[in-house]
C-alpha cells in the first residue's frame, strides 16, 4: 500500500486500484507525483510503501528517487532520441527483459526503431515498458495522454485502462480531463488548490457531487441562486428564473445538472419535470447521434440531445426553447 500525507493532500493507494487524481492546471497534481517520486520535497509530509518510510519531514527522512522503486511514465514521454525502442527500455533492465516488455506492451516488432520512428501511442507503450522495466513498487504516470493526438488518445486510453486493471502495485495516473480519469480508474480524487475535495468512484460523483467545482469538473451545468427549504426545496435563480429540487438546502447553493439530463421543448411543456427555463439557443454542435446545444437562459446553460431530437426540433442559433429537467437531477450545494 501506497500512502502519502503531505501539504494538506492525504490518499492511499491499494495494489490492483488504480487511483486517478484529476482536476485543472494548477491544482497540485504533478506535485503530488513528484513528491511520492522523490522529485519534489514538501514543507511537512510523510511518504509510505508497504511499510517502508521514504519521506518523513518531521524526522528528517527523504529517501533518493533512486532508491524508491517509483516507475515514472512523464507526460512527454521522456525517451532518448538516440536509442532504439528496446535500448529505452533496457536502460532500466536487461535486454531480455526489455524484449519481452515491449512484447507484452504489443510492440516488439519495433523493438529497433528509434522513438521519431515511432507513432505517438508507440511511444506511450515504450515508456511504459521502461517504467515497469525495473520491476517498480509504484507506478505513476503523469498526464499520459497529453502528447497523443485525440485518434490516438481513445485507442491508448482504453489499452491503459485494461494494463492498469491488471497491476499488482499502487498506481496513481494525473489527468485534467474527468473523462480520462472516469475510463482509467474506479478511484477518482479531484485535486482543487493543492487538496482534495472529492474522492469517490466516478459515477457517484458525477450523481452526486461534493461541491460546484466538482460538478463543473465533471461536465455539469452549474447555476447559481437562493434555496429556500420546504417539501421540495425552491431555488431562485440569480438573474431570474425559479428551479426545484428534491435535496435539501437553505440560502446560497450552487446547482448543477447534467447536460444530458436537459431536454428541450419548444413550447411549454405539460410533462412531469418540473424545473423549465425559457431559452434562447446559442450554439450547436453535433458529434455523432448526439447535439449539445449551448443556451442563453438567466445563466449560460447547455443541454445535450439526439442528433435526431435537434433535427426535429430544427435548432439553430436563435431559436427560442424550454430547457426541461427533473427536480431529481437537480443537485444542490453550498457555496
Amino acid at each position: 500500500m501506497l500512502r502519502v500525507d503531505a501539504d494538506g493532500v492525504a490518499l492511499e493507494v491499494q495494489p490492483g486500484g488504480p487511483l486517478a487524481l484529476a482536476g485543472p492546471s494548477g491544482a497540485g497534481k504533478t506535485t503530488v507525483l513528484r513528491t511520492i517520486a522523490g522529485l519534489a520535497r514538501p514543507g511537512a509530509g510523510r511518504v509510505d510503501c508497504d511499510g517502508e518510510t521514504w519521506l518523513d519531514t518531521a524526522r528528517g527522512i527523504d529517501v533518493p528517487p533512486e532508491r524508491r522503486g517509483c516507475g515514472f511514465v512523464f507526460q512527454d514521454h521522456a525517451l532518448f532520441p538516440h536509442l532504439s525502442a528496446w535500448r529505452n527500455v533496457a536502460y532500466a533492465a536487461d535486454r531480455d527483459r526489455a524484449l519481452e516488455l515491449l512484447e507484452r506492451f504489443g510492440i516488439a516488432h519495433r523493438a529497433d526503431a528509434r522513438p521519431h520512428e515511432l507513432s505517438g501511442g508507440e511511444r506511450q507503450r515504450v515508456a511504459l515498458a521502461r517504467a515497469m522495466a525495473a520491476r517498480p513498487r509504484v507506478l505513476l504516470l503523469d498526464e499520459p495522454f497529453g502528447a497523443l493526438d485525440p485518434r490516438t488518445r481513445a485507442h491508448a486510453a482504453r489499452e491503459l485502462a485494461s494494463f492498469l486493471g491488471e497491476l499488482d502495485i499502487p498506481a496513481v495516473v494525473v489527468t485534467h480531463d474527468f473523462a480520462e480519469a472516469a475510463l482509467l480508474a474506479g478511484d477518482v480524487a479531484i485535486l482543487e488548490a493543492g487538496r482534495i475535495v472529492q474522492r469517490d468512484t466516478p459515477s457517484r460523483m458525477a450523481a452526486a457531487p461534493a461541491s460546484s467545482f466538482v460538478a463543473d469538473f465533471t461536465g455539469a451545468v452549474v447555476l447559481t441562486g437562493t434555496a429556500f427549504p420546504g417539501e421540495l426545496t425552491r431555488v431562485e435563480l440569480d438573474g431570474g428564473g425559479r428551479l426545484t429540487s428534491v435535496d435539501p438546502a437553505d440560502g446560497p447553493v450552487a446547482v448543477s445538472v447534467h447536460p444530458w439530463e436537459i431536454a428541450l421543448e419548444p413550447a411549454e411543456p405539460e410533462g412531469s419535470a418540473l424545473n423549465r427555463l425559457n431559452a434562447e439557443v446559442v450554439a450547436v454542435t453535433t458529434i455523432g447521434n448526439r447535439t449539445r446545444v449551448g443556451l442563453a437562459a438567466p445563466q449560460p446553460m447547455a443541454a445535450e440531445i439526439t442528433t435526431q431530437s435537434a433535427e426535429r426540433l430544427g435548432l439553430r442559433v436563435g431559436t427560442r426553447v424550454f430547457a426541461v429537467w427533473k427536480a431529481a437531477a437537480t443537485r444542490l450545494s453550498s457555496i
